[in-house]
């Protein structure tokens, strides 16, 4: 689900409701380790399950004291959160 790959993580399977609190719980141990920069890039298919998993993990990082950011988010996830108000919430890089 969440791979670490060099020094980043990358999300390997789709951001959809079936996979959203799997892709939480792994995040939350994940991100309690250090700050992050989470690459989206390989997520072919999202829905809005995806911006509440992203919320979700930078809640938890906050609670640890961690930084997330968000790297290559696919379009329509930042359509989403355009359409939602909430694109100011989320790092993205």
């Amino acid at each position: 689900m969440i791979e670490r790959q060099g020094a980043g993580l990358h999300v390997t399977v789709p951001m959809v409701m079936a996979n959203a609190c799997g892709l939480l719980e792994a995040g939350r141990s994940v991100f309690a380790q250090a700050d992050e920069v989470i690459d989206l890039g390989a997520v072919t298919e999202a829905d809005s399950s995806a911006l509440a998993v992203m919320l979700g993990w930078l809640r938890l990082a906050e609670a640890s004291g961690r930084r997330l950011a968000f790297a290559n988010t696919p379009a329509g996830v930042r359509s989403l959160a355009d359409l939602y108000g909430v694109v100011d919430l989320l790092p993205l890089v």
